[in-house]
């Protein structure tokens, strides 16, 4: 999570890297109370009931679990947060006031204002109770049960793909505000952000960010306008387990039992050895036999997909179609993807 000299930083700042970086520098309001007025003028505490999906951590301030000891979990999490969907992704203009050059511990950062591509890896953590209903860098206001993140140079608004290396887990999330400033950590993601990557209790988890780039926001934005087909057979959903989460922005591929011709005894795939390049995900599956359908299922698109190839990524089988030359190539490709094909793609660089 956020290092504890963070706060200590933004309030060494000028006023107006204050106004850049309000979400570092604000004090964090107390959470209600949950305890409860009696007649005789005492209170009874009230025991919250938490999400048993949820993993049980250390409360904020106790100086233990995965995250410092000014930060922590919230007293009373919303339920069904692993239901979260991803950021709703959009093209829009670009904050002014939050993309200006700024310093932090001497070091001056400056926010990326191009289109160019961008992929990073390294240590993402997460910020929760501290910051939570504060302020952040873009104005917005901080909900630790949304999806979004603080980067260093990352344009505001703009949206990053954020995978973790540890867990396979990838989501989408909305960049909002600024920060970690630490030389080890690439992002902060916000506590769902965090539950759905799988590094919650951990606190941290290596990580991949690559930014989503306008033809990228355009493509998943064309595939949801396009109109659904109505399924010629009996569809059930994806098996994925309660602790797997589905693809962000891919859909992740129905598994049509109607499908004969790939036998459900089909064994795990060997990885596939993919060249440089860029690619469309297709669909993300808890098993190698329903990985397998899909890529059956999608073979009479192979000149619009390229290669359609099944990798296993930690608990998951991804099907990939590509590569392309380029992003650009990529996201026509999957903008010119027929409805009837049934999948929403998204654009990866590997």
């Amino acid at each position: 999570m956020r290092a504890p000299f963070d706060t200590f930083a933004m309030r060494g700042l000028s006023l107006a890297v204050l106004l850049t970086l309000a979400a570092c520098g604000t004090t964090p309001q107390k959470s209600a109370s949950n305890n409860v007025p009696l007649p005789s003028g005492g209170k009874v505490k009230v025991p919250v009931r938490q999400d048993p999906t949820l993993p049980v951590l250390p409360a904020a301030g106790s100086g233990r679990g995965g995250y410092y000891k000014d930060d922590g979990p919230g007293d009373n999490p919303p339920a069904n947060l692993r239901d979260v969907p991803d950021a709703e992704v959009r093209n829009e203009p670009y904050s002014t006031r939050s993309n200006r050059p700024y310093v932090v511990f001497g070091k001056t950062y400056t926010p990326i204002t191009d289109n160019e591509p961008f992929k990073q890896k390294g240590t993402g953590t997460w910020y929760g109770k501290k910051f939570h209903g504060q302020r952040t860098s873009s104005g917005e206001i901080y909900d630790m049960y949304k999806m979004t993140a603080a980067h260093p140079t990352l344009p505001i608004p703009s949206y990053a793909r954020v995978t973790s290396i540890d867990s396979g887990q990838q989501v989408i999330v909305r960049i909002n505000d600024r920060g970690p400033f630490h030389a080890t950590r690439v992002i902060d993601v916000s506590y769902t952000a965090a539950l759905k990557l799988g590094f919650l209790g951990k606190g941290s988890h290596q990580v991949v960010v690559e930014r989503l780039l306008p033809a990228d926001i355009d493509a998943i934005l064309a595939a949801r306008a396009a109109p659904k087909p109505v399924p010629s057979v009996v569809a059930r959903s994806i098996d994925t387990p309660a602790d797997s989460e589905p693809e962000m922005g891919a859909v992740v591929q129905p598994e049509i039992t109607a499908l004969s011709a790939v036998d459900a005894t089909v064994a795990a795939p060997a990885p596939a050895a993919l060249a440089t390049g860029f690619y469309l995900q297709l669909g993300a599956y808890s098993r190698a036999d329903n990985a397998e359908a899909g890529r059956a299922q999608l073979a009479p698109y192979a000149q619009t997909l390229g290669n359609l190839d099944v990798v296993p990524a930690g608990p998951l089988f991804r099907l990939y179609g590509g590569p392309f030359t380029s992003r650009t190539d990529a996201a026509r490709a999957a903008a010119s993807l027929p409805a009837s094909a049934g999948v929403k793609p998204i654009v990866i660089e590997r």
